[in-house]
């Protein structure tokens, strides 16, 4: 007995195009709060504020946003202001780590990981360099 081929329409979708979309929106906020933790640093005093777009080449997160501090306090302060920034986002930050040393502070949400450095512990790991193919994003309107 031969069976007959079903022609018609398959009931389950392919997601690809729904996970695309998903992505994109996902990648666009990250993009945006990667910018607005970068413009939080700047109107807080931090000093050479970078993002960079790291989509594609790490397989961690999609943005660094790298900034440096002028004191402990004021690092944290920073740090501070950024998760408050998450939070009206409606992001959930999954870590934070160096915020009591304040040499190195390191706030991770997954889709964007925040840096903001001492200049001393700036200059030694020097995360551009070792992410020196990574696209760094130009943030407007900062401070001269």
């Amino acid at each position: 007995m031969v069976k007959k081929r079903n022609t018609e329409a398959s009931p389950v979708r392919n997601s690809t195009s729904g996970d695309r979309r998903r992505k994109e929106k996902s990648s666009n906020g990250a993009r945006a709060f990667a910018v607005a933790a970068a413009r939080v640093a700047d109107g807080l005093h931090c000093s050479d504020i970078v993002v960079l777009d790291l989509k594609g080449k790490s397989p961690a997160t999609d943005y660094f946003v790298i900034a440096t501090g002028t004191s402990d306090r004021q690092m944290r302060t920073v740090a501070d202001e950024i998760c408050e920034a998450a939070k009206k986002q409606g992001l959930q930050r999954f870590g934070r780590a160096g915020y009591e040393q304040a040499r190195w502070i390191l706030l991770d949400f997954i889709d964007v990981v925040i840096h903001i450095f001492d200049s001393e512990y700036r200059d030694y790991y020097d995360l551009e360099l070792l992410w020196g193919d990574a696209e760094k994003l130009i943030i407007e309107n900062k401070k001269n």
